[in-house]
């Protein structure tokens, strides 16, 4: 009986149809891209940058020492002249005490007149006389403390500049810590902006560059005056300072688009943006070599609207991807739909 159970088992397997077999895979060709062949041309290597302008000198003003305010002199947004009195803080309990000294000096010097004379026929010591001259030099020295203490209660104009607006009234009482207003030289304006590292070694003192500021109407000049002799470590750009060739109808503070010619080249090789494949630490391409795809990793240089410069890792007469670069993998067969 289990005999006859064990050949029947084998029999119906045996009956069973073969098991389908996988299909076998097979490469795939992506053919929605387009492509580009790398060619050289004239480039112009312009770069724009953002930047602000800056007065060429501007100080916020405080008062050097404190008390209630008696006098302003703040022309909000006029003309000043260096060293005209801007504020004056009370400074009467200073000048009381200036006149007191003076009397103490009037007696000090007459009782060292009267131990000179008597220093001659020996009625004194040369210690008492000394003593006494040495009263009549601290006195003095006293009073040219107070009249510092005099100046100290006056602000003056540093140059000849714009006020800004004042921010006390008369009678305020005010310390080092108070701003008072602000003044800006108005002679001349600063443009300071920021360009890429790798353009750094182009700049030169003396070049010139152009920019536009919105609400002034046509293009400005400025001329390139200093650089800041270190790259920015978290930005990786340096600083430069360019010289505003007329300022007129201009604000410190604007905001202003750079434009920067750093030279022309007549082979350079380019690509489109496009096609670069940005990565943590490098650029790359793809490129076509014997029908399949070839990450490359270049290095660029100036970039342009549409296109980019290339200028290590690729030959002129490369063709590189420029659309459906997210379906490649290495060694994966291309085939172009376009090529330009």
């Amino acid at each position: 009986m289990i005999l006859a159970l064990f050949a029947t088992f084998v029999a119906c397997k045996k009956s069973e149809p073969a098991a389908t077999a996988q299909p076998t895979k097979t490469a795939f060709t992506v053919t929605s891209i387009e492509g580009y062949i790398a060619k050289t041309g004239p480039l112009t290597a312009a770069v724009t940058a953002s930047g602000s302008l800056v007065a060429a000198e501007e100080t916020i003003l405080h008062p050097e020492a404190s008390g209630r305010v008696v006098t302003i002199n703040l022309p909000e947004g006029k003309m000043v002249a260096k060293g005209v009195l801007l504020l004056k803080v009370f400074d009467a309990d200073i000048k009381t005490q200036i006149e007191k000294l003076k009397t103490q000096l009037k007696q000090a010097e007459i009782t060292e007149q009267r131990l000179a004379e008597l220093l001659k026929v020996k009625g004194v010591s040369q210690q008492e006389y000394d003593l006494a001259a040495l009263q009549v030099q601290t006195l003095k020295s006293e009073i040219e403390l107070q009249q510092i203490y005099i100046q100290k209660t006056e602000l003056r104009a540093p140059y000849d500049g714009i006020i800004g607006l004042r921010k006390i009234s008369p009678g305020a009482y005010v310390t080092p810590a108070t701003e008072i207003a602000t003044i800006r030289a108005a002679s001349a304006l600063k443009l300071d902006f920021a360009v890429p590292e790798k353009y750094s070694n182009l700049l030169r003192v003396g070049q010139t560059v152009s920019f536009t500021v919105e609400g002034s109407p046509g293009n400005h000049t400025a001329k390139i005056v200093a650089t800041e002799q270190r790259i920015e470590a978290d930005t990786r750009n340096l600083n430069v300072r360019a010289l505003v060739n007329g300022s007129k109808g201009l604000l410190p503070g604007a905001f202003a688009d750079v434009n920067l010619i750093l030279g022309d080249k007549k082979d350079a090789l380019l690509i489109p943006n496009q096609a670069i494949i940005p990565q943590a630490r490098n650029k790359q391409v793809i490129v076509s070599r014997g029908g399949k795809a070839q990450f490359v990793t270049v290095k660029t240089g100036v970039r342009q609207a549409n296109m980019i410069e290339i200028t290590e890792g690729l030959a002129a007469g490369d063709t590189v991807a420029t659309t459906g670069v997210l379906f490649l993998r290495p060694d994966s067969p291309v085939k172009f739909s376009k090529v330009d």
